[in-house]
């Protein structure tokens, strides 16, 4: 095709409607093969007509960012997978993760609220470390998600200044802590099953095991009580190993067992700590300790609370 030619098409492509764009676009680059230049030309433009058009819920991002495309501004990237879209880490994270206790919970999320109006509410808290949104495969969220911040300080700061925080006018959301689970509950085990066979067997079928804890029945010291706890290295493991290991996908020991997630160790906040153990002996404290957590609910693996003080 004669470079007139190619200059008419791809200058006309810069004023097609979005409709009209993928026949006549592919048809150009199939005739401009033999140039470069012009293939280049007309991808790029058709491209840009559909980065304008493509996602109606991306109005408060630059024209040519969509939502889940990072900007260049940002450091971060961002991943959808498994029902949820992952916001982070740092790409120049270089430390160890955050430990545990840097996470929130946010509920109550409108079903059309995305990431570039809930992660600058949460960055004015401070830095962030990850972003997770639950997602729907129509494209709305689940109505819920998680911040990691990269300190306790911050994450406690969150949850006192955004819980009921109006994201919108008339729309507020919920924000407390969450601790994330890394121990599932294993049942129906063999009774003359020791600690030792339960690792190598969960280790068999699942990564990520770090330990396992059994208890021996009350009238034989010599057999376990038919359950155990296997602790793993990560909440993603133990994630993974619980859909694995789910009823009708796989027997040990030529049985079924039951697996569910063990109730997660409770985290004592240190300003409630303290108040209590100032003005209580310590014998007398954890029952006044646990009366100020309030336990709201768990999902996917995560327990959340309040500290009302």
């Amino acid at each position: 095709m004669p470079l007139t030619d190619v200059n008419q098409v791809t200058a006309s492509l810069n004023t097609l409607q979005l409709r009209e764009v993928p026949a006549l676009s592919s048809n150009s680059v199939n005739h401009l093969t033999p140039s470069r230049q012009a293939k280049a030309a007309v991808m790029s433009a058709s491209t840009g007509v559909l980065g304008r058009q493509g996602n109606q819920n991306a109005a408060a991002l630059p024209p040519e960012e969509g939502i889940g495309k990072p900007r260049e501004s940002i450091k971060y990237s961002i991943v959808q997978e498994n029902g949820q879209r992952r916001y982070g880490p740092p790409r120049n994270w270089r430390a160890e993760p955050p430990p545990r206790g840097c996470e929130v919970f946010i509920g109550k999320i409108p079903r059309d609220c995305f990431e570039e109006e809930l992660i600058p509410v949460f960055e004015q808290i401070g830095p962030i470390y990850m972003f997770r949104l639950m997602m729907e495969f129509n494209g709305t969220n689940r109505g819920y998600g998680f911040c990691v911040y990269t300190n306790r300080e911050d994450t406690k700061k969150a949850v006192q200044t955004l819980d009921n925080y109006e994201i919108r006018k008339g729309k507020t959301i919920g924000v407390c802590f969450s601790v994330d689970n890394c121990r599932l509950f294993v049942g129906g085990i063999p009774k003359n099953k020791t600690r030792e066979e339960i690792m190598v067997e969960m280790r068999r079928v699942t990564e990520g095991v770090k330990d396992v804890i059994s208890y021996p029945s009350v009238t034989d010291k010599s057999k376990n009580r038919g359950f155990a706890f296997v602790e793993y290295e990560s909440h993603k493991a133990a994630a993974m190993a619980r859909r694995k290991l789910m009823p009708g996908k796989i027997q040990l020991w030529n049985q079924q067992i039951a697996v569910d997630w063990a109730e997660p160790e409770r985290e004592v906040n240190e300003d409630i700590m303290s108040k209590v153990l100032n003005n209580t002996d310590e014998k007398s404290a954890w029952p006044n300790i646990w009366a100020k957590i309030d336990v709201k609910s768990r999902c996917e693996g995560h327990q959340f609370y309040r500290l009302n003080c």
